[in-house]
């Protein structure tokens, strides 16, 4: 049986993964979470082709996956996560993603300052090590908006 910190964990991991209406549109799922951790999937679609002749996933797509992640990361690390934004996003992308083969984005919020959040993250087809991107970024804390605990409220 999970722990009340891991409960907490999955629970805010899918809640965030429900409320933001492009993470359901993109077909988006929330994997796992940790303290500081998320990872999301993103399920091969026909329909998010970037390249017709070869099948592989636009990039833009796996920069909102890698984005998703790494705002998740930083709720995660957070006691009391506030409304953020992200500020700055840096993407090397190494190599292609594989056709039909479904996309995972681990992030991790490796620092927080009192209204900045600092994360890394890799895209990658179930090999962490194998990366087909990886990125930093940073994230605003306290931006205007609405927490996420209110937000999922006010759609439900």
């Amino acid at each position: 049986m999970p722990s009340t910190e891991e409960a907490r964990y999955h629970e805010i991991g899918q809640r965030f993964a429900g409320v933001i209406p492009h993470v359901h549109t993109l077909g988006i799922r929330f994997v796992a979470a940790a303290r500081g951790r998320a990872i999301l999937q993103l399920p091969w679609q026909e329909r998010l082709i970037g390249n017709l002749d070869t099948g592989v996933l636009h990039g833009g797509v796996i920069t909102t996956l890698i984005d998703t992640a790494s705002g998740l990361a930083v709720f995660l690390a957070l006691d009391k996560p506030p409304a953020i934004a992200t500020l700055d996003l840096r993407i090397d992308y190494l190599k292609p993603a594989s056709a039909r083969v479904a996309l995972l984005a681990e992030a991790t919020c490796y620092k927080v300052t009192r209204s900045i959040a600092f994360v890394r993250a890799v895209a990658h087809h179930g090999d962490a090590a194998d990366p087909i991107a990886n990125s930093a970024s940073t994230f605003m804390l306290d931006s205007p908006g609405r927490p996420l605990a209110r937000a999922a409220k006010e759609r439900a």
